[in-house]
């Protein structure tokens, strides 16, 4: 099997859409970390007690290497109105995240200081629990600190053959 032919078989799995978001550290004691965000459609729920969810990083990524620094972390269910912030941080080899954030509604995470998107339909700060490497990915599980339902009657973002899609 060719990576092409497994790629198309998952191609074929609908799944939601979020996005990751975590707090740099500060480079001094008067600075403020830079914020990251990645998108992501390989995240889901582990278990109910305790409250556990796992999302997939490829290994060296950004966001792989700020989780294996620091545990806290925070996800945004996408809503389908939201498909241009999916794309933003979808991009691959950025240097920098501040921009994409620059017209972004968020507000930060009581627990997390991570961005936690305005108009998401659920809203979630977890800590990690622990880190499994998996090929070349690894599998972040963290225990959810809080969640919060901020527009909890959107319809929500999916990925289906390559593409965003919403449903209906």
């Amino acid at each position: 099997m060719s990576n092409d032919e497994f790629r198309a078989a998952l191609a074929r799995l609908a799944a939601g859409v979020v996005l990751v978001t975590a707090q740099e550290p500060p480079l001094d004691e008067d600075g403020r970390g830079e914020d990251v965000g990645m998108t992501a459609t390989a995240f889901m729920s582990v278990s109910l007690e305790p409250p556990l969810v796992m999302v997939s990083l490829r290994n060296g990524s950004r966001m792989d290497d700020l989780l294996d620094e620091q545990p806290l972390w925070a996800v945004s269910v996408l809503a389908a109105s939201q498909r241009h912030i999916a794309g933003r941080f979808a991009m691959k080899g950025r240097i920098s995240d501040r921009l994409l954030f620059e017209d972004v509604a968020y507000v930060r995470g009581e627990v997390t200081r991570a961005p936690l998107i305005g108009g998401a339909l659920a809203t979630l700060e977890c800590r990690t629990e622990q880190r499994v490497v998996a090929g070349d990915h690894t599998l972040v599980i963290g225990r959810v600190l809080t969640a919060e339902l901020p527009s909890p009657e959107g319809d929500p973002l999916t990925y289906f053959k390559g593409r965003y899609r919403q449903l209906g």
